[in-house]
């Protein structure tokens, strides 16, 4: 289980991230759209990589319905590094999600992985998306 545990929006994890990206280029990594509330274990999403959280989990900065604008810049800078082997762990508010997706897309041509929480069996599940089905 990888248990490192990367936050975007904290400049000194912002700078660990990005030197352990480049020295480690095999790795996987979830990104975490938004930190999930104190009780929510997420821990057993390392599974699939190194846990990279893009946004805090609220405050003045989340109020998306003011301007889309200021998100899809942050979501840009922080999905920058996103390739296809990567997982994105779909938390947090469903507009974050939606634009998030869509930067995914534009990123990897479409081609992307998700983290689907099971209830019932309290674990992750990896959901493979293809959309322009180009293989």
């Amino acid at each position: 289980m990888k248990t490192k545990i990367f936050k975007l929006f904290e400049e000194r994890s912002l700078r660990e991230f990005l030197e352990f990206y480049k020295n480690n280029p095999k790795e996987n990594f979830v990104y975490v759209l938004q930190e999930p509330p104190a009780n929510i274990n997420i821990l057993g999403a390392s599974n699939f990589g190194y846990l990279v959280i893009c946004l805090p989990r609220y405050g003045d900065d989340s109020q998306i319905i003011y301007s889309s604008s200021p998100f899809v810049f942050k979501m840009r800078k922080n999905l920058r590094d996103f390739r296809k082997q990567d997982y994105i762990l779909l938390t947090g508010d469903p507009s974050i999600i939606g634009i998030s997706c869509a930067i995914a897309t534009d990123m990897t041509n479409g081609q992307f992985n998700l983290l689907k929480w099971d209830r019932r069996e309290l674990k992750y599940y990896p959901i493979e998306i293809d959309l322009f089905q180009k293989g």
